[in-house]
């Protein structure tokens, strides 16, 4: 049993799942009893199928999740779909546009992908990822959804002077919410991407529309701490890079991680004073065609480090920890497909001089395509 990961299976997976009919909120309806009600409570729940109704099951064929804050004792989640353009999905955004704020975002920025010799393509390549606040926006509303974009066509990597690629990824990103570009904000990014030692890459670009204007880069593939730090002094980020060090340094001593990456929050004044701290256990390359499978004890040895942090809540930690699981078998009246379960990263947010929160990203996609 394997999964054809091919854009030729995900559009098989599309039309079957398009013979089901429904939303993504009918299909989390029934995975609910794979869900542990530790992670994402009944009325939490709720919550998110809410959110999935307005998702066509057809976003199922990649991979669909959830934000955990296994800091916070409430069992509540964040919901995070992806969509490719020229898609059965993409279509139905398109549809929606005179009437939805995010459906008319993600059509704008489809139809820059779109055009003949898109230069954002050639960078970013077709995929695009939305983050819904459902638990952590509380009472308020936030519709709109934070969208994410990864340069996995051309990768931007440090060093290599790709200062034009970050520009170009900056400003597509802000002009399909409606948001006036900035100078100012422009050069805080690729003055962040400029500090960037050989051998990191800047993984993702990312936009919240419901918060504070800001960009959210994701920079991966730091080897020390030392490195890290350095960059950190060279963007002259305004938080505590000893605090930084400190939470590196006491994982490293319970887990082997073999690299670091950060978050960093870019405004018009600079960085943002809270960073997202990512560790990582297995390195991850979006080219290879068994990007989302997990073996079932890679996450272990660090859900054991994460144990002696007092901030975390022990038995959400014990439900993650069953979440990675071997791929399943699902039948349904339009065939049988397979499941798949896993951990994509966990991130630790500093916050002043202290660990603040930490949070899984966990992942789910099925597919059609399976080898008998």
């Amino acid at each position: 049993m394997v999964i054809v990961d091919t854009d030729e299976a995900v559009a098989l997976t599309q039309d079957r799942l398009a013979e089901e009919g429904g939303t993504m909120g009918d299909l989390l309806g029934h995975l609910r009893n794979r869900i542990s009600p530790t992670l994402v409570g009944d009325p939490q729940w709720e919550r998110v199928l809410e959110c999935a109704r307005k998702h066509p099951i057809t976003m199922g064929a990649l991979p669909f999740g959830f934000e955990l804050p296994l800091h916070e004792p409430l069992p509540q989640a964040d919901f995070g779909v992806s969509l490719t353009s020229k898609s059965r999905p993409a279509a139905y955004f398109r549809e929606r546009a005179l009437a939805d704020e995010t459906a008319r975002a993600v059509t704008r920025l489809f139809e820059v992908m779109d055009a003949e010799g898109s230069p954002l393509r050639e960078i970013v390549g077709r995929k695009l990822m939305l983050e819904y606040d459902i638990g952590s926006a509380g009472d308020s509303e936030r519709s709109f959804p934070g969208m994410f974009l990864r340069p996995g066509e051309r990768p931007i990597l440090g060093a290599c002077g790709q200062a034009d690629d970050v520009s170009l990824v900056v400003d597509e990103l802000v002009a399909c919410v409606g948001w006036q570009t900035s100078d100012a904000e422009r050069k805080s990014a690729v003055r962040a991407y400029l500090a960037q030692p050989e051998d990191t890459r800047l993984d993702s670009f990312g936009i919240f529309p419901s918060r504070s204007r800001s960009i959210r880069l994701a920079v991966m593939g730091f080897k020390t701490r030392q490195e890290l730090g350095s960059y950190l002094k060279n963007t002259e980020w305004p938080g505590e890079i000893p605090a930084v060090e400190s939470v590196i340094t006491r994982f490293r001593e319970r887990a082997n991680i073999v690299r670091t990456g950060v978050n960093l929050d870019v405004r018009e004044d600079g960085l943002g004073p809270t960073l997202g701290l990512t560790l990582i256990v297995r390195q991850r390359y979006t080219k290879d065609s068994r990007y989302w499978l997990d073996g079932l004890t890679d996450w272990d040895p660090f859900l054991e480090a994460l144990s002696h942090e007092d901030l975390v809540v022990p038995e959400k930690l014990a439900a993650l920890a069953g979440w990675v699981s071997k791929p399943t078998i699902l039948f349904a009246k339009s065939g049988r497909y397979v499941l798949l379960r896993g951990i994509h990263h966990i991130k630790l947010v500093i916050d002043g001089n202290e660990l603040r929160e930490a949070k899984a990203y966990v992942f789910m996609v099925i597919s059609a395509a399976v080898a008998p």
